[in-house]
């Protein structure tokens, strides 16, 4: 249950809601699996369906969702910065061990970290009081040809996509430009460090950035 009542936030916050057929891809169940857990979720006063908008969380269901993502990303930096998981490698982990940790273990972390406001992927903690601050960025498949952007953060859900963009160098805080877009929904082509990748529209998906800082980069 608490699983879905986290994916269901997390894909009203980066694709704007959450559909039976999208929890159930998430889940790796069939859709009327998916279908049955959100009728019992609604059931227990978690989640609002409306037809055509898919599923909402309520006050209630929030509350859960941000607890649970607290834990997720407290531990995917700590896997990180204490025990040198590489980005691709922690969000699996977490997925085990963010329903079982203590809150005292919780409040531990968060001091050893340093009381961290992002996680090892660029997403944000919530707060011990369950307040968070998402950030306003974009996706890369967005940016404009020309458009200088810094990586922000990216989506944790792969590992095979984390180990490439590793692999390619691009990670938080890099800088790039996106220099040309082919047709037909085809895929960017961006420079960064001197170097130059092809990145297709599925990838650049999962990719958020900002402007970045004017005068940086060259």
């Amino acid at each position: 249950m608490q699983d879905y009542i986290k994916f269901i936030y997390e894909l009203e916050q980066t694709e704007g809601k959450a559909s039976t057929s999208r929890l159930a891809e998430l889940m790796g169940v069939a859709d009327a699996s998916a279908t049955n857990m959100v009728k019992r979720l609604a059931d227990l006063g978690l989640v609002e369906r409306q037809p055509y908008k898919g599923v909402t969380l309520t006050g209630e269901g929030e509350k859960i969702a941000l607890e649970v993502l607290r834990h997720h990303r407290l531990i995917e930096l700590y896997l990180a910065r204490a025990l040198g998981y590489p980005w691709d490698k922690v969000h699996a982990e977490a997925e085990r061990l963010e329903h079982v940790i203590s809150e005292y273990f919780e409040d531990r972390v968060d001091q050893l970290l340093g009381y961290p406001t992002v996680d090892v992927h660029g997403s944000p903690i919530p707060t011990k009081d369950g307040e968070i601050e998402e950030q306003d960025y974009v996706p890369l498949e967005s940016v404009q040809i020309g458009e200088r952007v810094a990586v922000r953060r990216v989506l944790d859900r792969d590992p095979k996509m984390l180990s490439y963009l590793s692999k390619i160098g691009l990670t938080l805080g890099v800088e790039l430009e996106v220099t040309g877009r082919h047709p037909f929904d085809g895929p960017l082509v961006i420079e960064t460090g001197g170097d130059r990748h092809i990145i297709s529209l599925e990838l650049a998906r999962h990719i958020f950035v900002e402007p970045a800082a004017k005068g940086s980069g060259g």
